[in-house]
This record gives structure tokens, C-alpha cells and sequence, in this order.
């Protein structure tokens, strides 16, 4: 403290202008006052200032009226209960009467200025203590301009008459009530302390800070996200347990041409359906369930012998078309040895024969669709392939005296055929017959027989060429008898070599070779044992017999033979014999 007189040299910038100052106004005398004279209230926030602050010292006041009220910027008021400063001499002096009435702040820069007095010009003016700041730095060591002005709160009351301010108007400070915690503004430049104003209550919500309302939103998110999960997997749940939430409707395919191609399955069914037929078979203590094709207008139809033996002597056959339709048919002629018989429906119109193929033009792997009634199921149609040809088998043999063998050069298909398909036809790519089936190989049975075996297809069944067929229908209808092709030899059944070996004696002893017939005028002798027909080889009589009526009486025929350990050849031409 320098008790308000200026001692020693300055600082440029709180140096006086160099000018020579007007003369001092003279003021009234007054008492120095003490510390204790000024009651400080609690500062209240000023107001930025647009010009530099005034002299500490104000005019005398006159009498009748009342002082001038003036502003002062600068920073902040120290806080209530901080020592104040001396006051020089030279300041203005407030009496006590008022001092007691009225608690006077007075800022730090004030208190600063009053340590320096400035000279009052004799205009009544005072002038500033230092030459102005173009980048306004404040005189009092406020804030530089690197940091803004602190606000100004005007006072809100005006002071008695004839009281003088000392630099700034004083108020009565006026008790403010304290709002509710929750509703406080904290003000960065108000003095530790110091009362606060109260906020106003709208209806409009505070606004809230962008980093809580992130964290509001996250927080939301959040359990959108669980409650979506948690619906979306109880949802899950029921749509699997119950297949759905609502009414199932599966999707479907519209309505399609039903035309197929020609040389598809179904366009050969389509095809030979129309004329296939079920026979059912009545006599001689037994039934039995077959099929049939039509061969012509007239109402014949080809069928096994093994189908229709049972009404072979008296018995009824039924016959039931693919429409539905059913008439009585009559038996026309059979024959054992190629397992064929044809009967004939009588009064039926609009009947479609079945085109016959050729069965020598028939390759293996070539397509096949065979149809009939396994086990009485009617119009049941199968595919496969044809899996070889030419295949020797024997079936029948239940009577036990050879009656009733059937020798087939057959063709063999992976077609499943069953019980009830023998008689079917056996047709090609372009629904045509070439072949008839007949017999099919069983697990476990040895015979192949279709009528002595009652197990399921195993992919190995047989169909009689068609062009054996034909010929021996042909027969039938015209005589009633087919026509067998014999060379006149008896062949040894027992002979376990390989080929077939002619016997030593015929039957009832007579001689194995028949004087006069074809093997005869051949040159073939009993003993003599044949290994090849036209080429193909034979392994035992079977396979003899059955290439043997595999062509017509008539047909010529090369013979390959073992003689005394020679091979010869020998030509003849096949004879006749009526069959059964």
C-alpha cells in the first residue's frame, strides 16, 4: 500500500499523458476514511464496458440534486469477506449516516485506481490515466484479449438523494430467494458465495446436453433391439413348433397340357393301355389272374398257355378292358411248348390292336415298357431295358412228365414284371410288341416259373420274341395247333458234358435218330454230341431244343459235332411235328 501517493517512477502504461494537465477542481476537505467505513456486500457480475473506466474521484455533488450514476467495467468484485485496500486520501468520502444505510462494493480496479489519482480537467471531466490501448488491454490487470469481458449487472435500485458514489453506484443488495437445487444456474463469474439468480420455470423441458441424449438414444436402441430379439425368437419358436401362425396354403402348380411326348413312358402307356387287357381264370378246381393284348378287330387276343390252362378242358375266362369294361372270352388254341394261346371276346366294338415290332431288330440297352396286372392290379405299367437276347430258358414242368415245358429263346429285360404280368405285352419306343412276357426268375427258385413262384420281381424277367409269337398265333387261330421244328434226333437228357449228345436209344427203346427225317439225311449218328447251331453255341439239350424253335419247320440249319474227337459241320433242313 502506498497510502494513496504516488511514489517513485511508473510503468509506461500507468503514466500520465505528457501534456500539461488543467488545473485541479477544488474539492471539499473531508476525513480519510478508514477500512472499517466500507461495508462490502456481495459482489454482483458487471457488465462489459465499451469505454475505459472513468477517475476514481467523482464531482462534488451538489445539493439539490442527485448524482450522476456512473459505470465501470472491469473484471469481477473480489469476494465478500476479502480485505479491501486503502483508500487514498484524495478519494471521495461517503458519511457514515450513508455507509450505514447503504453497504458500498467497491471492485478491486477501483480501489486500484483510487491509489492514483487523476487530475480533474477543468471541464469537470476526468481523464484516463493512461494513453489508450489499441488492442485494449484493460488498465487494472483484468483480462488480456485473449479471454472475453465478464458481464456487467447493472444495480437495480438508485441511491437517496444527496449521497455521493464513490466510481460506481452502490446498492442496497436485495435478498434473493434461493430456488430449488435441482433449478440453481451456476455462474462461471460470480464469486464464490455469492447469491445466484433463480431460473424461470416454463413449460418448456431444459435442453439436454448431445452427449446424453447419445447415451438416451444407445440406451434405447439397446432394448429395442433386446425385446426385437426376444419376440423375434418366441416367434421362431411357435412358427416351428406349429408350422406357422396362420392358415398353411402350400404352393402348387397350375394346370399343365397333359399331352406327353410319344417316346416318353407316359406316351407309350398312353398309347398301349387301350389295348391291353386283365384275363381271369376259373376251372378245373384253380383261378389264376393274367394279361392279354388285342390282335385284331375281330377280338382275338394273345395271352400265356399257363394263364388259361386251368380252363384248358371247361372253365370260364373273363376279360376285363382298360376302361373298365368286362366280357366273356372263349379259348381258341394253346400249345405248351412255346407257352402261347390265343382266346377270342365276342360283341365287343371299338377294339384296338396293338402294333407288332420286330424282335430281330431289338438291341440290348434298347428301351422297354412292359404292362399288365401284377398281383390282379390292373394297367400297372413298368420300364427298363432289354438286358440281353436270345436268352435260352425253359419254364412249366409242374405236371412232371415234360408236358408242359416251354422252351423260349426269350429276350431278357430289367423291366419289373410280377406275378399276373404273364401275357403282357413287351413294347418298344414306339409302342410296339416285341415280346410276350412269360417267366421271371425268383429268389431261391431255380425253375423261374412265374406261376410256381410267388416272390417279387428280382430284375431278371423274360419275354417270348414277337416274331415267334406272331407265328405260332397265327397257327392258332387258323388250326388251333402250332407247329413245332424238329431235326428227328432224341437227345441224352443226363449227359453232363458240354453240348447236346444224341441218344443211344430213342424212346420205348427205338432208334435216336428217326430213319428218314432230316438229321437222318444229314448224316448225324447216335453218340455224336453238337456244340454249335448256325455258329452260336449250345452247352446241353435245353439249349438245343430251344434255338432249334427258335426258327420255322423248313428253315436250313448248320450243325457243328464232335465225332471220335472231330469236329464236323453238317446241313439239313428242319421238319415238322404237331404240338400240343
Amino acid at each position: 500500500m502506498n497510502d494513496g501517493k504516488p511514489t517513485g517512477q511508473k510503468p509506461k502504461w500507468w503514466s500520465r499523458p505528457t501534456s500539461t494537465p488543467p488545473a485541479a477542481i477544488p474539492e471539499p476537505a473531508a476525513p480519510v476514511a478508514d477500512e472499517g467505513d466500507f461495508t462490502l456486500a456481495a459482489p454482483v457480475t458487471p457488465e462489459p464496458a465499451a469505454t475505459e473506466p472513468a477517475a476514481t474521484e467523482p464531482a462534488t455533488p451538489e445539493p439539490a440534486a442527485q448524482a450522476p450514476v456512473q459505470e465501470t467495467a472491469g473484471p469481477e468484485v473480489p469476494a465478500a469477506g476479502t480485505a479491501t485496500p486503502e483508500v487514498p486520501a484524495q478519494a471521495a468520502v461517503v458519511p457514515e449516516a450513508a455507509h450505514a444505510a447503504v453497504p458500498v462494493p467497491v471492485p478491486q480496479q477501483a480501489q486500484a485506481g483510487l491509489q492514483d489519482r487523476a487530475e480533474v480537467p477543468a471541464g469537470g471531466q476526468p481523464q484516463p490515466l493512461h494513453e489508450p490501448d489499441e488492442y485494449r488491454t484493460p488498465p487494472y490487470g483484468g483480462p488480456g484479449p485473449w479471454a472475453p469481458a465478464p458481464p456487467v449487472q447493472r444495480p437495480v435500485a438508485t441511491p437517496a438523494p444527496d449521497v455521493p458514489v464513490p466510481h460506481q453506484q452502490q446498492t442496497t443488495p436485495q435478498p434473493v430467494p434461493t430456488p430449488p437445487a435441482q433449478w440453481v444456474q451456476y455462474d462461471p463469474w460470480g464469486a464464490p458465495g455469492a447469491p445466484v439468480a433463480p431460473l424461470t420455470v416454463s413449460s418448456v423441458p431444459p435442453a439436454r446436453s448431445p452427449r446424453s441424449r447419445r447415451g438416451r438414444a444407445l440406451v434405447a436402441a439397446l432394448v429395442l433391439a433386446l425385446v426385437t430379439g426376444v419376440v423375434g425368437g418366441a416367434v421362431g419358436a411357435y412358427v416351428e413348433r406349429n408350422g406357422g401362425i396362420t392358415t398353411v396354403e402350400l404352393p402348387q402348380a397350375g394346370a399343365e397340357d397333359s399331352g406327353r411326348a410319344p417316346d416318353s413312358v407316359a406316351g407309350i402307356a398312353a398309347s398301349a393301355l387301350p389295348s391291353v387287357v386283365t384275363l381271369h381264370v376259373s376251372g378245373a378246381g384253380s383261378s389264376g389272374t393274367g394279361t392279354g393284348f388285342v390282335l385284331d378287330t375281330q377280338g382275338h387276343i394273345l395271352t400265356n398257355n399257363h394263364v388259361v390252362d386251368a380252363a384248358a378242358s371247361s372253365g370260364e375266362i373273363t376279360v376285363t378292358f382298360s376302361s373298365g369294361e368286362t366280357a366273356d372270352a372263349k379259348l381258341v388254341g394253346r400249345d405248351s411248348g412255346y407257352d402261347l394261346a390265343v382266346v377270342k371276346v365276342a360283341g365287343v366294338s371299338g377294339l384296338k390292336p396293338l402294333p407288332l415290332g420286330n424282335s430281330d431288330n431289338v438291341r440290348v440297352g434298347d428301351p422297354v415298357v412292359a404292362i399288365g396286372a401284377p398281383f390282379d392290379l390292373q394297367n400297372t405299367v413298368t420300364s427298363g431295358i432289354i438286358s440281353a437276347k436270345e436268352r435260352p430258358i425253359t419254364a412249366g414242368g409242374e405236371k412232371g412228365d415234360g408236358s408242359d415245358v416251354s422252351y423260349v429263346d426269350a429276350l431278357q429285360t430289367d423291366a419289373p414284371i410280377n406275378p399276373g404280368n404273364s401275357g403282357g405285352p413287351l413294347v418298344d419306343s414306339k409302342a410296339r410288341v416285341i415280346g410276350i412276357n412269360s417267366a421271371i426268375r425268383a429268389a431261391g427258385d431255380g425253375s423261374g416259373g412265374d406261376s410256381g413262384a410267388q416272390s417279387g420281381s428280382i430284375g431278371l424277367g423274360f419275354a417270348i420274341p414277337i416274331n415267334q409269337g406272331k407265328r405260332v398265333a397265327e397257327e392258332l387261330i387258323n388250326t388251333g395247333k402250332a407247329t413245332h421244328p424238329v431235326i428227328g434226333v432224341s437227345l441224352d437228357m443226363q449227359f453232363n458234358g458240354d453240348g447236346a449228345r444224341v441218344g443211344e436209344k430213342g424212346k420205348d427203346g427205338s432208334a435216336s435218330v428217326t430213319p428218314g427225317g432230316p438229321a437222318a439225311k444229314a448224316g448225324v449218328r447216335a453218340g455224336d454230341v453238337i456244340t454249335k447251331v448256325d455258329g452260336q453255341r449250345v452247352h446241353n439239350g435245353e439249349e438245343l431244343i430251344v434255338k432249334i424253335r427258335a426258327h420255322r419247320p423248313g428253315d436250313r440249319l448248320e450243325l457243328t459235332l464232335l465225332r471220335g474227337g472231330k469236329e464236323q459241320t453238317k446241313t439239313l433242313t428242319l421238319g415238322s411235328s404237331q404240338g400240343d
